[in-house]
This record gives C-alpha cells, sequence and structure tokens, in this order.
C-alpha cells in the first residue's frame, strides 16, 4: 500500500472546511431580488392628526418609488404618499435606476 502522508483526519478536515467555505461565499455573491419583497406597511407610518409632523427613524433602508425618487427608508417614502396622493406607488427596495 503506498502511504502518502496524509491522515484520514486531514482529509476529513480538508473536505469539510472547503464545503464551509464554498457555502459562505456563494451567499455572499449570490444575487438578491428585491422585488419579491412585501411592500412596506405604510398605514403604521401615517400621522393619527393630518396636522401631527412625522417623526421617521434616522435608518437608512433605500426605497424607489414609481415617480423615480429615491427614498431614505420606508416611512419618508409613505409619509410622501399620504401627503401627495397615492399615485406615488412603491417600485423596489434599493435605489432607482
Amino acid at each position: 500500500m503506498i502511504s502518502t502522508g496524509c491522515s484520514p483526519y486531514k482529509i476529513m478536515f480538508i473536505l469539510v472546511f472547503s464545503n464551509l467555505v464554498h457555502t459562505a461565499f456563494s451567499a455572499f455573491f449570490k444575487p438578491r431580488n428585491n422585488s419579491k419583497w412585501p411592500k412596506p406597511p405604510c398605514k403604521i407610518y401615517y400621522p393619527v392628526d393630518p396636522l401631527y409632523e412625522a417623526n421617521c427613524p434616522d435608518v437608512e433602508s433605500i426605497v424607489c418609488a414609481s415617480n423615480g425618487v429615491t427614498y431614505k427608508n420606508e416611512c419618508f417614502f409613505c409619509i410622501e404618499q399620504w401627503e401627495f396622493g397615492f399615485h406615488i406607488e412603491f417600485s423596489k427596495y434599493g435605489r432607482c435606476d
């Protein structure tokens, strides 16, 4: 029998490690399809009173609307839609093209 100098433990480690590395990197480079994500739940952002000033969180989660405007997050999009009419519709999460 020919000895290669590699123990079965080394071979198992290499196989398991390469499988884990492949799984981790395939998740990072997988293209995301944001079109299947649900639309923003705008009703939770609408002010109770029309004279009440909206208070959106300072979180950046970009939203693109049908008017071609990119909003900082879904709250800003929903308030804009509430103030200026429902002709502004949700297009996608992410920057407008």
